[in-house]
């Protein structure tokens, strides 16, 4: 197995888990809480293959949606039993984008693809599938949250992989410079409510 094929596994299981996690919240059946898996595990990654004119993952290979299913029936049983599960979809969250980050970076690097769209596919396959899981869930997507350090982290994780890349450092090396500069900023924008500026109006003017 490849380091980016373990990367793929891990942030569809992740991702999976935290849509299973919206799912509970929802108060769905199994099947919902299956599919709200499947969509949020495979989405980023289905949407990365896509663009780049790769079979999907799922397609190639279905044990992604065993994968996604397995998950599901995990968060059914365990997710009574959590305190806050939103706390926990947020970091569960930011796990699966640190590792997604480097996954869809890393497969555009390899592919010889140029600066801009190694990032895009970084930013999409590390939120394409929390995305399409806010937006079925009808909540306010973690991606434009205001001020919400999300896309930045995916941006900066690509970025890190890519300037790894070029100073010649082997792609294990660079998918962990990614996956660490992901996790930090998304972590430090749970942890200590890191966030970007946000667009004021100004107040109308009194003549």
């Amino acid at each position: 197995m490849t380091l980016l094929t373990f990367l793929d596994y891990t942030s569809v299981l992740v991702f999976a888990l935290t849509g299973a996690l919206v799912a509970s919240r929802a108060q769905l059946d199994i099947v919902g809480f299956a599919f709200f898996a499947s969509l949020t595990g495979l989405g980023g990654g289905t949407l990365r293959d896509l663009l780049l004119d790769r079979t999907p993952i799922w397609i190639g290979e279905p044990v992604y949606l065993a994968l996604t299913c397995v998950a599901a029936l995990v968060v059914f049983v365990a997710a009574p039993h959590l305190e806050s599960r939103y706390r926990v979809l947020l970091w569960l969250d930011a796990a699966a984008l640190a590792v997604a980050v480097p996954a869809g970076a890393g497969i555009a690097a390899a592919l010889g693809l140029p600066l801009p769209i190694v990032l895009v596919m970084g930013i999409t396959t590390g939120c394409g599938g929390g995305l399409m899981r806010d937006v079925v869930a009808n909540e306010v997507p973690l991606v434009l949250k205001q001020g919400e350090l999300y896309v930045t982290c995916a941006l900066a994780g690509s970025g890190a992989l890519a300037a790894a890349v070029s100073l010649g450092l082997g792609a294990d090396i660079a998918a962990l410079c990614a996956a660490i500069t992901t996790f930090a900023l998304r972590a430090g924008s749970i942890a200590f409510g890191w966030k970007l500026p946000v667009y004021k109006p100004r107040p109308p003017r009194n003549f």
